[in-house]
């Protein structure tokens, strides 16, 4: 099986990327790239897919090897900077550049790999570029970021850039049923639900309890009445939230502790000598950090389904006939639709926005999303009672 086929709905990308690490056209590979695309739509997929096939000795579909330690991230000739924090460090920028440097010690090339390249601040970035402007020959940059518009200009004209589109609900329905084992039903309402985030979707095929949590919080909102119930609705919203996040991180800290334990000498269930405490300091600082950051993508997780559900519901007062992305809540949808208007729905979809915004720019969350919910109520009652009169 080829590196590739893991990758759905971007079959241009694929072909770009396949002709470099071939090497047969020489202008087809370059020694820095940036591979945009809106989340979900597989960028770190296709960073790693690239990366594998320029690291297998003698073949660009991957070999089994090869394969494995990308996976795992232990391949020699590879580094990886992904960061649980808000912004990427300039001290672990400072580290990769000097790891860049080195020789490939078994392979052709050294793999550079930045996810979430967006998350450098200006001075980062500049360490970044003087790395850029002069690789070494056999050193591979890749950085992953939403859109260029996310770096700076003199970033932006030292790479290849190649850009993602969002993949097809049946694309991403395909690869789920395929690769997670999942009926075809199944695999479809994720990803229509998922709106083709193909990470999103894989937890919804997957994980009963968030498909339940999605189905709680679109209830939620459509429940939602008075004011009283917004204050209430956004209380439970970012319980919803923060379940979500703890689901995600809770297992992967446990093992990450147990792995530093277990590097460290120290039985399971034994106590931690007080010389070793600080050695799980930095470890447990991360994981605080991730949990933050878990949070907030738990939160706009649920303000990204909301607009899903106003998006069905001014599709329905405009009459046109794109596809429900909540078809299973289209009676529901369907009466929402009659008692307000396409102005009042489009206020709730600006309302979502602000809280987003609102969010990124460290208010409260428990206050966003209850103005947010507010604001909804008092447009939809206006709306109602001007068609009352």
């Amino acid at each position: 099986m080829a590196v590739w086929d893991d990758l759905t709905g971007q079959a241009e990308a694929i072909a770009i990327f396949r002709a470099a690490a071939e090497g047969g056209n020489e202008g087809s590979m370059t020694h820095s790239w940036l591979i945009t695309g809106p989340p979900g739509s597989g960028r770190s997929n296709l960073a790693f897919a690239f990366a594998t096939a320029l690291l297998s000795p003698g073949t660009p579909e991957g070999d089994l090897a090869a394969r494995r330690q990308v996976e795992a991230r232990t391949h020699p000739d590879l580094t990886v900077l992904s960061t649980e924090r808000v912004v990427i460090t300039i001290e672990e920028v400072r580290t990769l550049v000097a790891s860049s440097q080195f020789s490939p010690s078994i392979g052709r090339y050294r793999v550079m790999v930045i996810e979430d390249a967006d998350r450098m601040v200006e001075r980062t970035s500049n360490v970044l570029l003087k790395a850029l402007e002069e690789p070494p020959p056999r050193t591979v940059w890749i950085l992953c970021a939403p859109s260029d518009a996310d770096l700076i200009p003199t970033i932006r004209s030292r790479v290849r850039t190649v850009r993602l589109r969002v993949p097809s609900v049946d694309d991403v329905a395909e690869l789920i049923r395929r690769r997670d084992g999942v009926d075809a039903a199944t695999a479809e309402r994720a990803a229509r639900e998922a709106q083709s985030h193909i990470g999103m979707a894989h937890r919804l095929a997957t994980n009963a309890e968030a498909r339940e949590r999605r189905e709680e919080t679109l209830e939620l909102a459509l429940g939602v009445q008075s004011v009283s119930d917004a204050v209430l609705g956004a209380a439970r919203l970012l319980e919803i939230a923060g379940a979500d996040a703890k689901a995600i991180t809770e297992e992967r800290d446990a093992e990450e502790r147990e792995s530093a334990l277990r590097s460290l000498g120290v039985e399971p269930g034994a106590t931690l000598p007080p010389s070793l405490r600080a050695q799980l300091r930095q470890l447990e600082d991360d994981q605080k950090r991730r949990a933050t950051r878990s949070l907030r993508d738990g939160i706009d997780r649920i303000l990204v389904d909301l607009l899903s559900l106003y998006r069905d519901v001014v599709m329905l007062q405009l009459g046109s006939d794109s596809a429900l992305v909540n078809r299973e809540l289209a009676d529901q949808l369907e009466r929402l639709s009659a008692r307000t208007s396409p102005a009042a729905t489009l206020a709730a979809m600006d309302a979502i926005a602000v809280a987003r915004e609102r969010i990124d720019a460290n208010v409260a969350p428990a206050l966003a999303l209850e103005a947010m919910l507010t604001s909804t109520v008092r447009n939809g009652s206006a709306v109602r009672k001007g068609n009352t009169q």
